[in-house]
């Protein structure tokens, strides 16, 4: 008897960015022509010395109330077997770079047995590469944008790039679900500040997000100031006990200090150590960041998305340390630029913060507006038009 229902997996390791496939496969589980799957399976990310996390991934999977398959097997190819046996008629992936896969799940041997399907981790393609008119090839051009069976896109312009590769009948602009995921958590989301302390006659301190980017230097983004100025943001930590500090750092971040040689362990262990022993910090890895931003003040950044994604959930402009030379953005990229309070060093944005104490942020409602209108073409509805697409796409497979 042919099978009714399409059994969808989806296979997860960045759990960071589950927000790209959450509504995907809630609206597949609650309907009767699909059968959706999540497994779980280990990563290395940058600085990793092997495999692991798979344990994370399901941690999450477990708070998401996301039943799940753990894969967590030494020999991927033992977990290649598994998803063979499964039969999925698609398989969801929201993570581009092959390198952080292990050996048996990349796209390469995926596309054997079943019809993936990528929907990028990212909110939005932001940034372009050096001397590159036009769409940074690394959002177009990698091994799941040329081998997917479809590629679910958040951006005309990249729809346009994929289509010029001759891959038209694979790419689909649909928008993406992780923006319509923060708008929604806007409304639905509970703020929760992992800090608890009061301060005499204030109704609690200022509460301050310091979110830094992995990427430091030229050859890739070249966003990140962390290892510049750790130092220097301890020490105005220490100096001003009336605001709460929460890090939240990019998930490479601290990985890729010490690989590339920028910070020993020894040294970014006591880094770590000090900020962690303030009675005004924290460090916050894994936490629901959209309760994060809606608990907090504002928020401080050298990196990409969440110039974006802050004021998708807050309404506010976040505080944007640019570091020279970075690569420059994407049109969209520069709305969201414009749609941040642009600093240029520390000086600049302790003047910026403490000013932000005394007298709130500065207005960027008309910057914000510009940048929703652009970023959001299919409002709440991106995850609805992947899974009809799918729909449409499944009609030849159980004939």
């Amino acid at each position: 008897m042919a099978r009714v229902r399409n059994r969808v997996v989806f296979l997860l390791f960045y759990f960071e960015a589950w927000d790209s496939l959450d509504a995907i496969y809630r609206q597949m589980a609650a309907s009767k022509d699909f059968e959706p799957i999540v497994v779980s399976i280990p990563r290395k990310l940058t600085g990793d010395s092997d495999w692991h996390d798979e344990d994370k991934v399901s941690e999450f999977l477990d708070s998401q109330g996301v039943p799940h398959l753990r894969f967590n097997f030494a020999d991927s190819y033992q977990g290649l077997d598994k998803l063979k046996e499964l039969a999925p008629d698609y398989l969801f992936i929201n993570y581009p770079w092959q390198r952080n896969y292990q050996p048996g799940y990349v796209v390469e041997n995926l596309i054997t047995f079943t019809r993936v399907c990528y929907v990028p981790y990212f909110s939005l393609p932001l940034v372009n590469e050096p001397g590159v008119d036009g769409i940074a090839p690394h959002q177009f051009t990698q091994p799941p944008h040329k081998l997917a069976h479809m590629v679910f896109l958040q951006d005309a312009a990249v729809k346009e790039a994929l289509d010029s590769t001759g891959r038209a009948d694979h790419a689909f602009f649909t928008g993406t679900p992780k923006i319509d995921a923060l708008f929604a958590k806007s409304q639905t989301e509970t703020a929760h500040w992992p800090i608890e302390r009061t301060l005499p006659n204030v109704s609690r301190p200022f509460r301050l997000i310091w979110a830094p980017h992995h990427s430091y230097a030229e050859r890739w983004l070249n966003f990140g100031v962390f290892a510049q100025m750790h130092e220097q943001m301890l020490a105005f930590a220490s100096n001003h006990q009336e605001i709460d500090f929460v890090l939240r750092p990019h998930p490479f971040m601290f990985g890729t200090l010490t690989d590339r040689e920028l910070l020993t362990p020894a040294q970014l262990d006591d880094w770590r150590r000090r900020w962690d022993s303030l009675p005004n910090t924290t460090t916050d890895e894994t936490g629901s960041f959209a309760s994060l931003m809606l608990a907090c003040d504002a928020l401080f950044t050298d990196g990409i998305s969440f110039i974006a994604e802050y004021p998708f959930v807050t309404g506010r402009p976040a505080i944007f340390w640019e570091k020279p030379d970075h690569w420059g953005f994407t049109p969209l990229g520069e709305l969201a630029a414009s749609a941040s309070i642009r600093v240029h060093d520390f000086a600049g944005f302790e003047a910026t913060l403490l000013k932000t104490l005394e007298w709130g942020l500065p207005n960027r409602d008309t910057e914000i507006a510009a940048l929703i209108a652009a970023a959001s073409p299919y409002p709440g509805q991106a995850a609805a038009r992947i899974i009809e697409t799918i729909r449409l796409d499944a009609r030849d497979l159980h004939e």
